[in-house]
């Protein structure tokens, strides 16, 4: 039973670790560089649902961007958002804050959100951002360059967590640590639509590959509609690609620990291929690899290894994101406690009802 034990650990991490390295070398980062000239006509365009705590942090650099059209669509917020957004824009030229009509039958809100969006731009690049991305200097330039060098017509990006209090750190990042562990980036590039992710936070498109579609009415009902996107637009023979938001595109997605917990439950069925014993599965497949060595007593150099391994992981995957700070390269020490610190997300991830901003979606 140990042996079996160890073999499945020690392979496990040798597939994260492998995976890990091929991405350090693979996976696209955005870069700054020479502008593209014309540059085509970008809308960015944000859903917004009880964002009032995000906005001042974020929407006047995203205006800042110089984009051509800067769309914000208050999605029956109850927080005051659409009154702050009008003040953050009511000076830019080519902004505006729209109000969303009410949500369909059938529809998850954001997708209805980012189908009005899309309904009222004029851009030839649509660009979905999420109103708590930290958009810096040089941003929409450094995506307008990738996506028009990877000849994408989805080009989806992972912003850089920041500003993470200790609570957010638990789970945030975990997003980061599934793509770049499992998710080797030349397999992301073959044909197969199931060998691909998407990332909502910043979507890319070419509006000619959008609307091909028919926008986010392809996905109107899925919680993981960003995947699910991603994976449609491939099976429809376009080109999907994925970058590192590095230095240029940040995020706060989660505030606390309560917060992770609430956001990653709705999106872990998705995640696992909408399967609960998957999900189960790995869970259990986590716990045994990063919690229960240090349960059980070490007696051995592989143990003592095994333990190091799994504190290693998530500082190795911060280094590869350009989080280098203290905070940062010390997260691996929650390797051990974020199996354990998960179960309430798993546990809200098992109803057949998730809440999410107010509303109830079946899964």
């Amino acid at each position: 039973m140990r042996v079996l034990f160890y073999g499945v650990a020690f392979g496990f991490l040798a597939l994260k670790g492998i995976t890990l390295a091929v991405n350090a070398l693979t996976f696209p980062r955005l870069r700054s560089g020479p502008a593209v000239t014309p540059r085509p006509k970008v809308s960015l365009l944000i859903p917004a649902r009880d964002e009032a705590h995000n906005l001042p942090l974020t929407l006047p650099a995203l205006l800042a961007q110089g984009a051509d059209e800067v769309l914000v669509l208050d999605d029956h917020s109850s927080d005051g958002t659409p009154e702050l957004a009008r003040t953050l824009v009511a000076t830019v030229t080519g902004a505006n804050v729209l109000s969303g009509a009410e949500l369909p039958a059938g529809w998850m809100g954001k997708s209805w959100a980012c189908q009005q969006l899309a309904q009222l731009a004029s851009g030839d690049i649509l660009i979905f951002t999420d109103a708590d991305v930290r958009w810096h200097a040089g941003a929409l330039e450094a995506l307008v360059r990738e996506q028009h060098q990877r000849g994408a017509d989805l080009l989806t990006i992972l912003p850089r967590p920041e500003d993470l209090s200790l609570g957010a750190r638990v789970l945030t990042p975990l997003v980061d640590v599934v793509v770049l562990t499992l998710l080797p980036y030349p397999l992301l590039q073959l044909r197969w639509p199931l060998a691909t992710t998407a990332n909502g936070q910043v979507m890319v498109f070419r509006r000619e590959a959008y609307w091909r579609l028919g926008g986010h009415a392809n996905v109107r009902g899925d919680m993981l509609e960003d995947t699910q996107f991603a994976r449609n637009i491939k099976a429809a023979g376009f080109r999907v690609t994925q970058a590192l938001g590095q230095e240029f595109l940040g995020i706060r997605m989660y505030r606390d620990y309560p917060e992770s917990v609430a956001g990653f439950s709705k999106n872990a069925v998705g995640v696992h291929l909408n399967s609960r014993a998957l999900m189960l599965g790995m869970g259990l497949l986590h716990w045994a690899v990063y919690t229960l060595p240090w349960l059980l007593p070490a007696r051995s150099r592989r143990h003592w290894l095994l333990r190091l391994a799994g504190l290693l992981e998530r500082s190795l995957v911060n280094l590869v994101t350009g989080r280098r700070g203290g905070a940062d390269l010390a997260e691996g020490l929650l390797g051990p406690l974020t199996p354990v610190l998960a179960l309430p997300a798993y546990r809200l991830a098992l109803r057949r009802e998730v809440e999410w901003k107010g509303r109830k979606y079946e899964q």
